[in-house]
């Protein structure tokens, strides 16, 4: 299969007869969920769509199947479709159905301003919907006539009815005005807000909100969910670099670059992208130089939230070190322990709360026991930490299954494995020092980037400071973005690779091995994450023919050493498993070397 370019990678419009056109609010029936309200997109696929298929983005989530017509219902079919059960006991459905009735509002010219809260809102929608959508009846939310960016609503990121603001007075003047600070790059508002962490300009609240979501998200075929420069657009041209995940849509490219460009850019085949190329970069679209240290600092201020720093521990003269004590939380393979001795740490206790018996096999063989394993982190109590400790430092990262974006079926940070998230907190509670104990306490805390922004808030609220992103891509051949909270010193630190760090693919492959590209997308637990797209190459030619990584070659990229993972007999599949639960190696280092200057070292 050969590497995805613009020319190929062209979103399309269906033309099979069937209805359910480009832009029309529906209902859908996906296995296992209620009818649930969507909006038909253009087609991004390589290959038209099959007769009957729709790809839809779903309310609520902003994630995408691709569905045949038969299991569409039109909106219209709303007092049949709604679903009292999963509106009452499902945030996300409670969310879609806001999300839906919204922009169904906005196309009839509907107003609720009355409402004096989002509940009461909800309501005179509800009312409203189940009343037949009066005065205009269905009719009035037909999807608008395509006109581009000018003056047209739009609707893209995560499902949220969004109105491109750009008029054609906006336009006439900002086309031909180099200071791009004065509005929004993604809608044209002149209620800028913060800067744009890529492109040499401004956003206004709503996009910043709409770029903490979605910058991170990525579609079944690898690609981004949304246009790298306003995280929406509908027709987008894919970068044709085989490393580089990007996409940009049409409008951004017209408006921003220069009339006409995406026609001319769809035809060149590959076309590598403005972040691979920054040369390329025309009219009021230019790449920050600094753009990798600027969207850590977006990412770092992107909250309204804000937290009274933290207690800051002078350094320990190294006569005074003492060895450290770790209560290490859903420790998976004992990624801290082997940093931590790694970097010469001197430990005198390592405990372990895991549940997977193939992670602590992992962690007990190669460790030769020197990690206490504990099991379920819930029936750890103050008794135990009393017996156990005091600790030095607190590590752990709750499973990401029902906060990741990348799942629909999520239940958020309140059900499911979310919830172990207040497990952390509960121990974190209980271990920190009081005010009159000077000794000095650690803690940090990770999970996945693409998370709700209600989620991401609340874990904010709860630990009391923001979070820092990093990418293991800098430092590692796979992207890996992960939030990380705490109070290790020098967590803003910028990133920076050693010279033990493999960062090429190839690096890490076995002898006779060619890798086809630099970096790989984000190593999962699945199987098929290993393909450079839901359907796409994979990344290792051996014999002529391409090939899956081997369990030695994953372990590299993240960091373990050579058959870290092969114990008791484990398959290809438990031991992806393990490492796609597990943190890269490199960034741990990174994250723990500051702690030298507190605790005894060999």
């Amino acid at each position: 299969m050969s590497s995805p370019s613009p020319k190929s990678a062209k979103k399309g419009d269906y033309q099979d007869g069937k209805g359910f056109l480009t832009g029309e609010l529906v209902w859908g029936k996906v296995k296992g969920f209620s009818w649930w309200p969507g909006l038909v997109v253009l087609w991004k696929s390589s290959k038209p769509p099959a007769i009957s298929m729709r790809r839809v983005e779903w309310f609520g989530d902003g994630m995408f199947s691709e569905i045949f017509a038969e299991r569409l219902l039109h909106f219209a079919a709303f007092t049949k479709c709604f679903c009292k059960n999963s509106y009452a006991s499902l945030p996300t459905y409670k969310d879609a159905i806001y999300q839906v009735l919204e922009l169904a509002g906005e196309r009839c010219e509907k107003s609720f301003q009355k409402a004096v809260n989002k509940e009461e809102e909800l309501k005179l929608m509800l009312d409203w919907a189940h009343g037949g959508f009066l005065p205009t009846g269905p009719d009035g939310f037909a999807p608008p006539p395509a006109a581009g960016m000018c003056g047209i609503q739009s609707t893209s990121i995560l499902g949220k009815p969004y109105t491109y603001c750009i008029s054609i007075y906006t336009l006439n003047n900002t086309m031909h005005s180099p200071v791009t600070s004065e509005f929004c790059l993604s809608c044209g508002s002149p209620d800028t807000h913060t800067f744009h962490p890529l492109f040499v300009g401004s956003l206004c609240q709503k996009c910043k909100e709409n770029f903490i979501e979605t910058l991170y998200r990525y579609d079944e075929d690898g690609y981004q969910s949304y246009c790298t420069v306003c995280c929406g657009g509908l027709e987008v041209i894919l970068c044709g670099n085989a490393s580089c995940c990007r996409c940009f849509c049409k409008d951004c490219l017209n408006i921003l670059v220069g009339e006409g460009t995406f026609d001319k850019l769809k035809d060149v085949d590959p076309w590598s992208c403005f972040m691979c190329l920054p040369s390329q970069c025309n009219g009021n679209l230019k790449l920050r130089p600094d753009w990798s240290v600027r969207v850590q600092e977006f990412f770092v201020n992107n909250s309204a939230l804000e937290f009274e720093p933290h207690r800051v521990y002078p350094s320990i003269p190294a006569n005074q070190r003492r060895p450290i004590r770790v209560l290490s939380l859903f420790d998976g393979i004992a990624t801290g322990y082997l940093v931590l001795k790694d970097l010469g740490f001197i430990v005198k206790r390592y405990i372990a709360s895991e549940i997977c018996e193939d992670s602590i096999a992992v962690g007990m063989i190669k460790h030769e026991g020197k990690i206490e394993h504990i099991n379920d982190v819930r029936t750890i109590t103050r008794k135990h930490l009393a017996e156990w400790g005091p600790f030095d430092l607190l590590i752990g990262g709750s499973p990401c299954n029902d906060l990741a974006c990348v799942n629909p079926a999520r239940k958020g940070l309140f059900e499911g494995t979310g919830r172990l998230f207040f497990e952390y907190y509960r121990m974190l509670t209980m271990m920190r020092p009081k005010e009159d104990d000077n000794r000095p306490f650690f803690w940090l805390f990770e999970n996945v980037v693409a998370m709700s922004a209600h989620d991401k808030a609340d874990i904010c609220r709860f630990l009391e400071c923001n979070p820092i992103l990093i990418d293991a891509v800098k430092v590692s051949p796979a992207h890996r973005a992960r939030y990380f909270w705490g109070n290790l010193p020098g967590m803003n630190r910028p990133l920076a690779t050693s010279l033990d760090d493999k960062v090429d693919l190839q690096d890490c492959l076995e002898l006779g091995r060619k890798a086809k590209y630099n970096k790989v997308r984000t190593i999962t637990t699945k199987s098929n994450s290993i393909r450079q797209g839901k359907m796409g190459p994979l990344p290792v030619e051996f014999n002529g023919k391409e090939d899956y990584l081997w369990c030695t070659e994953m372990e590299k990229i993240f960091g373990f050493p050579k058959h870290y993972t092969d114990v008791n007999n484990m398959g290809r599949s438990q031991r992806q498993k393990v490492l796609g639960r597990s943190w890269s190696v490199p960034v741990i280092r990174h994250l723990f070397a500051p702690l030298k200057d507190y605790f005894a070292c060999e």
